[in-house]
């Protein structure tokens, strides 16, 4: 039995939440809070869809305390997740976050288990993730490196960092002109993409929780614990995904064992690690190539240009 409460996301995708709720259901936390959305309107299939997924969720046949918070009507993606890890964080001081389209490896709950015991009190560590987008590179000696980036398809975290959480990013134009947002992303282009990103969350553009969260977490000096191979898949990817669309379903980047924990032993970033995630995670290469080539003679600049049509 898995004592961490677990708190599950889900909205509109009986397949998909059959799967991951099956892969819950294995682990048989002792707390499950489950978070749902209402249905959109303008979307004449929402009602019933959501109607079957909290059928699914209903299925719990083991011992479990269940907490359940379900709008009736649609929030979006920024106000119900947000205000469900509100009314997650103030009943217990940690948990493990999943939506319903993330399925963990079986070791995930054991690394969040771990690391959420090992560094309860140490405000240095915001969250535990269960993403890795290295492409098998492994970072240092230990099973877990650390970094800036809180990747959120399948989580972890306690109270003391959640109730930093700044969904309205009200310090964000004061600090966007400051030398610690220099600091923290000193390559301009980097900087230039995620003070893109943060603008246009501020201006209420994006509608999304986890922007927010970033933000919020690196305005803190917060790091991520990030297991040194993936292990969860996001399955979401499909033509029903909110932002992870995609033409076909596809099953998700591939999952590993962790195995034993080893435990780093310093608590700092790793920024090889996390250039390497901002290169070929978040399109950094995409960003960087113009500028690279407007440095090239024009001969060369436009072969380039051409082989890449």
């Amino acid at each position: 039995m898995l004592i961490t409460p677990v708190v599950y996301i889900i909205f509109n995708r009986p397949r998909h939440t059959r799967e991951t709720f099956s892969a819950i259901r294995a682990q048989q936390p002792a707390k499950l809070f489950i978070i749902a959305d209402g249905p959109r309107p303008g979307y004449p299939d929402d009602a019933q869809k959501c109607r079957d997924v909290r059928e699914i969720v209903r299925q719990i046949d083991w011992p479990c305390e269940v907490y359940r918070n379900y709008a009736e009507q649609n929030m979006g993606l920024k106000l119900r997740v947000s205000s469900g890890l509100d009314w997650v964080f103030n009943q217990v001081d940690r948990a493990i976050v999943l939506e319903d389209d993330c399925l963990p490896h079986p070791d995930f709950y054991n690394f969040c288990e771990v690391l959420l015991e090992r560094y309860e009190t140490d405000d240095r560590v915001w969250v535990i993730t269960g993403n890795n987008f290295q492409n098998g590179r492994k970072r240092g000696k230990a099973s877990y490196y650390f970094s800036k980036y809180n990747h959120v398809w399948g989580w972890a975290t306690w109270r003391r960092a959640w109730l930093q959480n700044n969904l309205s990013l009200t310090f964000w134009p004061q600090w966007k002109e400051s030398k610690e947002w220099v600091h923290l992303l000193p390559n301009k282009v980097e900087r230039n993409y995620w003070s893109n990103i943060f603008d246009k969350t501020y201006q209420n553009e994006i509608n999304t929780w986890d922007y927010p969260w970033t933000a919020s977490l690196w305005y803190h000096g917060g790091l991520t614990a990030t297991p040194n191979v993936n292990l969860v898949a996001n399955i979401g990817f499909g033509p029903d995904a909110t932002h992870t669309v995609a033409t076909c379903n596809q099953e998700g980047q591939q999952v590993y064992p962790l195995k034993t924990i080893t435990h780093p032993q310093e608590i700092r970033q790793d920024t090889k690690a996390d250039r390497y995630a901002f290169d070929h995670h978040f399109g950094g290469m995409e960003h960087r190539l113009p500028n690279r080539l407007l440095r090239l003679p024009r001969r060369v600049a436009g072969k380039i240009f051409r082989m890449l049509k």
